[in-house]
């Protein structure tokens, strides 16, 4: 029997083959000898060839004299524009590009370029944008801000507390509290034939901007806006191999970093104290680079999967010490430190499919830290009250190690039972606790068997230990043998969490979820002794028509903590007690279709509270007053399809925000030993109007 062969034919003998090939009928056994292969068509495979995707502008008008609403509107700038753009372009031999633009010009904006050839290879450019912003009401008396030397008026007069100074108001001035970052990358793919490819790509992160920092001269200290000029240099490279059941690659990350600014000189506001000193220097962040280099593995025979990685690198830095404006009697014992940290690391997993309902994995981890720092004596110099005694660098090392055990069974369809073990160790120098071994079993069960339902319930308990608590003389000053620190003390963690889907009808969908933790602190006398942890969220979605949808969603969550504490180094005399709520709520509404399907209406809200208070309990309970945060979002949106190729776009956004923080409502002078940067909380309602327009090609 001879077959004339097309496409059809073609792809029922590969669907029906291994049938056919029992009785001689494969399709090896096809006689091919007479196809014209060159003759073959697929009329309905055409693949359109050229430009097509949306490009838009905008722009928007920003109200708010406050700088912290440009966190939610995505620019500072009192009037902003956007570029937007989603491009592909297919040509006839394989080649492909496309360009993703989204709020280019903002500063939240980021820009993905590719251009290559399908299955051979693509080179990538991209660009991302991000800026934070603090406040432009901080207020300081300095002159050069943004360089490395802060300076005080030539006229300036000294005083003991800044209640005195004389000049100190009419030398004020507001500074902009905000940082930066433009990334910019430069990437390359190239798949080789069979087995292997390899990829570059390099990174630039150049970050700029004023954060707050203070210098100080024993006790008191002055505010100090700290300039920030980074650039990071990253690039990833490697080579990667792959078979029908294995792969393999081979990866290079390094990562350089510069400070143009290695130190911050300023003058003193007050009074000489120790040495008459007048300025003082700090040392910023240190130039620094790190280099890593890892193996991975993965191998699946279709019933186990075995994966792996291991890596090695090291991190060092060589900038030289600061010792501008300072008066010392002995020579530094070295010009560097000349730190160096070495790192390894492996971690292995494998997962076994035993049979169709039961699956075992494990999987081991291992991380080591080794400072190889040269360990040096340096004495302290005048600009506190310890002139004059020794002090080492202490050279920090900390090994950690991970295995877990896992077992996921199917009772039936629709019902699952999973749980597993998980082990972990930390090990350290020169700290309180040498090793800390931490327990943890769980198990979660799930039933999904119901047509509208999908509910679990996940809990586990876990219990971490150490070896001896001691105070380090490398580590520690307390001079209270009962106080632990939190992270190292013993501790049982009980936790519990549940999570339901139901869908009462088809165009209603509800999710709801909670959680409970408690830690408590079993060892611990002074320190942190209890901690619990509550959360619950629901979530809904309701399509009332085919054009009108409504959504909303609810957050919850409070962490109440306890600690003890004494006035007379002893046994607990006082007891602290935080409480930290926050919720958060939110609602959507989108009506599609208006105006013979030209127009689409829409609104966003959203609300958020995060509110802490504080209690003492000392014979009488003292309250500290609350710390809160409120904050509303607005978005009402209409969007008008004008032709058939181009839609208009109106936005109107608004964002209420107040909060309540002691720590930025201080006056200047309101501390006696300190300057300070003056009240900086918020309490605005910011508007924000973008008018924008898209074009499909």
């Amino acid at each position: 029997m001879k077959f004339k062969l097309n496409l059809i034919t073609l792809a029922l003998l590969a669907n029906s083959g291994m049938a056919m090939a029992a009785g001689g009928y494969g399709l090896a056994n096809a006689n091919t000898e007479k196809v014209k292969m060159s003759a073959w068509s697929c009329k309905g495979c055409v693949v359109e060839t050229g430009v097509s995707g949306t490009v838009g502008v905008g722009v928007g008008y920003n109200s708010e004299d406050d700088i912290r609403s440009a966190n939610a509107f995505g620019s500072s700038n009192e009037v902003a524009g956007k570029f937007d753009a989603d491009l592909a372009y297919v040509g006839a031999k394989g080649y492909r590009a496309s360009v993703e633009a989204y709020q280019l010009g903002m500063d939240g904006g980021r820009l993905d370029v590719n251009a290559g050839k399908q299955g051979q290879y693509n080179v990538n450019l991209n660009y991302r944008q991000i800026a934070t912003y603090d406040s432009n009401s901080a207020l300081t008396p300095y002159s050069g801000i943004g360089s490395g030397n802060l300076t005080l008026p030539d006229n300036w007069v000294t005083a003991g507390s800044s209640s005195q100074m004389p000049l100190l108001m009419d030398s004020l001035h507001a500074l902009e509290l905000s940082l930066k970052r433009q990334r910019t990358g430069l990437g390359f793919e190239y798949q080789g034939e069979s087995l292997w490819s390899t990829y570059v790509n390099y990174q630039r992160e150049e970050k700029t901007g004023l954060k707050q920092a203070s210098g100080s001269f024993f006790n008191q200290s002055m505010m100090l806006a700290e300039p920030v000029d980074y650039t990071t240099d990253t690039i990833d490279a490697g080579v990667k191999l792959r078979g029908d059941r294995w792969f393999t690659a081979l990866n290079y990350n390094g990562s350089l970093f510069k400070n143009d600014n290695q130190q911050l000189s300023f003058d003193s506001a007050f009074n000489p104290t120790f040495g008459a000193q007048t300025r003082g220097t700090m040392a910023l962040d240190p130039d620094n680079q790190s280099h890593t280099v890892s193996l991975l593995g993965q191998y699946n025979d279709g019933t186990n999967v075995l994966s792996g990685r291991i890596l090695a690198g090291q991190m060092s830095q060589d900038q030289a010490l600061v010792t501008d404006n300072y008066r010392y009697s002995n020579q530094l014992t070295s010009d560097a430190v000349d730190a160096k940290v070495d790192l390894f690391g492996m971690n292995l997993k494998v997962v076994s499919k035993v049979t169709n309902d039961l699956r075992l994995s494990g999987s081991y981890d291992y991380h080591d830290r080794d400072n190889n720092t040269q360990i040096e004596e340096w004495t302290q110099i005048s600009i506190n009250n310890v002139n004059g005694k020794v002090a080492y660098n202490t050279p920090y090392d900390n090994r950690s190690q991970r295995f877990k055990v896992a077992a996921d069974y199917r009772i039936n369809r629709g019902m699952k039972l999973d749980g597993g073990y998980d082990f972990k160790r930390d090990q350290r120098n020169y700290q309180d606790v040498e090793t800390t071994d931490e327990n943890t079993v769980w198990a979660r069960f799930r039933v999904n068997s119901f047509e509208t339902w999908d509910m679990w319930v996940k809990g586990s308990y876990g219990q971490r230990d150490g070896s001896r608590y001691q105070a380090s003389e490398w580590t520690s000053s307390e001079t209270n043998s009962l106080l632990r620190k939190y992270n190292l003390a013993d501790r049982d963690r009980t936790q519990v969490e549940a999570r339901v889907t139901h869908s009462p009808i088809e165009s209603v969908t509800i999710d709801l979820g909670a959680r409970y933790a408690v830690d408590d602190y079993t060892d611990t006398v002074i320190g942190l002794t209890e901690s619990t942890d509550t959360s619950y969220d629901a979530n809904i979605s309701y399509m009332i028509t085919n054009d009108l949808l409504a959504t909303a969603f609810y957050n919850h969550q409070t962490i109440e903590s306890e600690q003890a504490g004494s006035k007379n180094f002893s046994t607990p005399t006082w007891v602290g007690m935080v409480e930290d709520d926050v919720d958060v709520f939110g609602a959507g509404l989108s009506y599609n279709n208006l105006l013979e399907n030209k127009l689409r209406l829409g609104l966003d809200y959203t609300y958020s509270n995060s509110d802490s208070n504080t209690q003492v309990r000392q014979a009488i309970t003292g309250d500290y007053g609350d710390y809160f945060a409120k904050v509303h979002n607005i978005n009402l949106y209409a969007q008008y399809q004008a032709t058939e190729k181009m839609a208009l776009r109106f936005d109107y956004k608004v964002e209420n925000y107040k909060d309540n923080d002691a720590a930025n409502d201080i006056a200047v002078d309101g501390i006696w030993n300190l300057v300070g940067f003056g009240s900086n909380s918020h309490d605005y309602t910011a508007q924000m109007f973008m008018l924008s327009m898209s074009y499909k090609l």
